[in-house]
């Protein structure tokens, strides 16, 4: 179950905060551009959230369920919870994002910036998605964690203690009865899976950006 509005939330969500915040004052400076680049993914992260959340409840607990239809599932979901249930762990997803994207975007800016510099040029659209492949690849891998904890959250049953939330609480349940290898199951397939998507959207993000620019 994936939204195009997703990308696009947060594509413009980002773009719209990275210029605004680098148009003037102490985070104009090239030296600070990292900062504006966490603060503007943050952002994107939180606005694109208030789709990706309701979207990831319907379509994990349809995945636990085989015999229900989405559709079906979203019914069940507003009757038995209501919209609030539509948006358990919303803290957990934006608090998993949140912390990826701190990781993801500069690196992927530093990134395009060292390869421009030792090319002499400004980078195709390809080279620029490479390295939203690489910076998506280590973010993955970083919050792992984080994205257990938000899966637990999300699946538990409802009036649980995991269902409340408790982010801290959830990771320690884990590392108690699974230890380090718990805490990042499902991190190479998670790897694998955000390097690629890094490499389309990232590169696509590029190419339009460029050529809306142009």
């Amino acid at each position: 179950m994936f939204s195009p509005c997703l990308p696009a939330a947060f594509f413009v969500t980002y773009d719209c905060a990275k210029s605004l915040l680098g148009s003037g004052g102490v985070l104009k400076e090239p030296s600070v551009a990292p900062v504006s680049h966490m603060l503007a993914a943050s952002l994107g992260e939180m606005v694109a959230c208030l789709i990706r959340v309701p979207t990831e409840v319907v379509k994990q607990r349809t995945q636990t369920s085989p015999s229900s239809s989405t559709y079906h599932m979203l019914k069940v979901v507003l009757r038995e919870e209501g919209v609030r249930g539509l948006y358990r762990g919303f803290g957990s997803t934006v608090l998993r994002e949140i912390p990826f994207s701190l990781v993801q975007f500069p690196l992927w800016e530093y990134l395009k910036t060292q390869w421009s510099q030792r090319r002499g040029h400004t980078l195709h659209s390809w080279q620029a998605a490479l390295c939203g492949a690489f910076a998506g690849a280590v973010a993955a891998l970083v919050t792992t964690p984080l994205d257990v904890a938000k899966t637990r959250i999300m699946l538990a049953k409802a009036g649980s203690t995991t269902a409340s939330g408790n982010i801290p609480l959830v990771l320690c349940d884990v590392w108690k009865s699974r230890g380090l290898t718990g805490l990042f199951a499902g991190s190479v397939p998670r790897m694998t899976f955000i390097s690629v998507g890094g490499f389309i959207f990232l590169g696509a993000y590029e190419k339009a950006r460029r050529t809306l620019l142009s």
